[in-house]
């Protein structure tokens, strides 16, 4: 076995793919299978159990996946460590990132970044917030772009940005020409909100205990794209951070109203493992979207 059999293998299970797996590797789905077929004759036991849909893990096959993850995360280790003495910019960064972070603004990160650095590549995914952590605790990704970011026993936060949330109304509201309201002013209204296991709904629903306040949930989605779109319609108001709506209040087809006593504010991270070492790669990328802050929110 070498290095490259473990990663294929790593993968295959990981995506729960031979074919996905293969892809990752940029190898065919009959080498991945052949790959995973020679560990089994090494070991001689069963490592994937095919009669399922998807297949699954055997007692081996499993304890061979966190061993084998162990393994491939020592030599990026090491590769890294190389790779840092020569100060090489060059190879893949992959990043996980809620929806939330703009496809427009992001894709322009990247872009700069590959611009300055031509060696290297950024791979770029969006998933739910729960998502973007497993993916990231589970090393799937170098780094996870996240709201209201939380160190752990096992992840390390680096501050991003700050935005301030705001009152989003369509503009016939009675509200929508108010210069600034504290959220009193929300008392029975219909709302629009995020779902309830998002942490960002349950900062907004804190905040409106703490004042007493009750509104009448009307509908609740995942992301911001659709809680505007349900806004413009007139079917309620809603509270967003200030950059995602900015295209909408320009065009007029959304109104903002600033919140005060108390001020909401959204942060934005990036996560990564604790005893995660970036190759300089990922370090300049990092480097790139703290300091540029050209990472905005769109949807």
């Amino acid at each position: 076995m070498n290095i490259e059999t473990l990663r294929v293998y790593c993968d295959v299970v990981r995506h729960q793919s031979f074919s996905r797996g293969a892809a990752a590797n940029n190898v065919s789905q009959s080498a991945a299978t052949q790959s995973v077929h020679r560990m089994e004759r090494h070991f001689g036991v069963q490592l994937v159990d095919r009669s399922k849909r998807p297949f699954v893990l055997t007692p081996e096959g499993q304890a061979c996946y966190e061993g084998f993850r162990e393994v491939l995360e020592l030599c990026d280790s090491v590769e890294t460590r190389v790779r840092s003495l020569r100060m090489e910019i060059t190879g893949m960064v992959r990043v996980a990132a809620i929806y939330s972070v703009g496809l427009h603004d992001m894709s322009r990160c990247m872009q700069d970044f590959m611009r300055q650095y031509p060696k290297a590549k950024v791979r770029l995914e969006y998933l739910r917030p729960n998502k973007v952590y497993d993916a990231v605790n589970n090393a799937e990704v170098d780094l996870g772009i996240v709201s209201y970011p939380a160190a752990s026993a096992a992840l390390n936060v680096i501050p991003v940005r700050s935005e301030t949330m705001v009152l989003v109304c369509h503009p016939e509201h009675r509200l929508a020409h108010e210069e600034a309201i504290t959220v009193e002013h929300l008392q029975g209204e219909e709302f629009v909100s995020f779902d309830r296991d998002l942490i960002i709904r349950k900062e907004i629903d804190r905040c409106l205990r703490q004042r007493s306040v009750t509104i009448r949930i009307v509908a609740e989605f995942d992301n911001i794209e659709t809680i505007k779109q349900a806004v413009e319609i007139g079917s309620g108001v809603s509270i967003l951070p200030e950059p995602t709506v900015r295209k909408e209040v320009q065009t007029g087809t959304l109104a903002t109203v600033r919140l005060i006593a108390p001020e909401l504010i959204r942060p934005l991270g990036i996560i990564h493992r604790q005893r995660k070492v970036f190759t300089p790669t990922a370090g300049k990328f990092v480097e790139l979207l703290t300091q540029s802050r050209k990472l905005k929110v769109e949807s």
